[in-house]
């Protein structure tokens, strides 16, 4: 079975295999990163114009899991069409080569409800990316690394 393959299950639904992902060398400090589902982005420094940075790339898949683990969440209280933007900053340390704090900020229109629906709203949204959010779980958690080579 290949990562496009899908298993099926117990009770004969379809799943996704697991998602091969891969960056190649395209210069010096340039490269793609590829899916094994056709996505691409581009990667660099930062003073090249069009790409994204490594620490570019981890706030944004951050930010991106805040907003896709609450999704349903706020959908079903502000419908569908709701629009949001995740906003996520932080420094590098670069003595340590670390990002020590990253902040997200969730811009929602919440001016349609009461203050009090309001925020309980904010606080499921709250629960839903501490319960969901893969990412922010992982680097609120620290995760083992393992390097290894393929060197022919």
């Amino acid at each position: 079975m290949t990562a496009m393959d899908s298993a099926a299950t117990e009770t004969g639904a379809r799943v996704p295999g697991p998602t091969e992902l891969w960056v190649e060398r395209k210069g010096t400090r340039r490269y793609v990163g590829h899916s094994s589902r056709g996505a691409r982005v581009e990667i660099g420094p930062a003073d090249v114009e069009g790409v994204f940075t490594p620490g570019e790339l981890l706030k944004i898949a951050l930010a991106a899991c805040t907003g896709m683990a609450s999704d349903f969440t706020v959908a079903r209280r502000l419908g569908d069409d709701y629009a949001a933007t995740v906003r996520v900053s932080g420094d590098a340390d670069r003595e340590n080569e670390v990002y020590p704090r990253l902040e997200e900020t969730y811009e929602l229109d919440l001016s349609g409800l009461e203050p009090e629906a309001a925020e309980r709203l904010l606080a499921m949204v709250r629960r839903s990316v501490d319960k969901a959010c893969t990412v922010g779980r992982t680097l609120a958690a620290g995760t083992e690394i393992e390097l290894g080579f393929d060197a022919r």
